[in-house]
């Protein structure tokens, strides 16, 4: 299992996204909850650094991956509260990040893809990238885990516990 913080040891990450880690529009996600149990810069970095770890392993574009999936989800809303009259939350949110992101640094094709296209599933916006997919992918997985691991842990806990009192 992965550390919280596993990603600040791995000097090839830190000096590919460190520029836009040191933006105040990317520390502002800090600021909003994004899955129940963790912060929207949490959620981005750990889709950014397990996809850069993945992108690397297959030799993609791996510092595309890591700078994009950081900046997957760069909105500045509750999405569980906040309604748009022109298409859900998995439609809309892609393309405000993409926004944003264009506002924070010059974007390759690639990049703008992975932002838009990370919620394919969810929309029918097909990845053009292998990058754009894996994104995707692990988006999944980090909203997943994000939700359902304290919840699977405070119950594990339980479960010890039980079996303690039973011995």
């Amino acid at each position: 299992m992965k550390t919280r913080d596993e990603w600040r040891k791995d000097e090839e990450y830190v000096a590919l996204v460190a520029d836009l880690l040191a933006q105040p529009a990317v520390q502002k996600l800090a600021n909003y909850t994004q899955h129940h149990h963790s912060d929207r810069l949490q959620h981005s970095l750990s889709v950014s650094y397990d996809s850069y770890r993945i992108a690397k392993r297959l030799h993609l574009d791996y510092v595309s991956t890591a700078r994009a999936g950081l900046l997957h989800d760069l909105f500045y809303y509750d999405w569980r509260t906040t309604k748009f009259d022109l298409g859900t939350h998995a439609f809309i949110h892609p393309r405000v990040a993409l926004r944003n992101a264009e506002k924070l640094t010059p974007l390759n094709s690639k990049e703008k893809d992975i932002i838009l296209k990370h919620m394919f599933g969810a929309t029918l916006a097909v990845p053009r990238y292998a990058e754009s997919l894996i994104v995707s992918l692990v988006d999944d997985y980090e909203a997943q885990a994000e939700f359902f691991g304290p919840l699977k842990r405070r119950w594990q806990a339980r479960m010890q516990s039980r079996r303690l009192v039973k011995n």
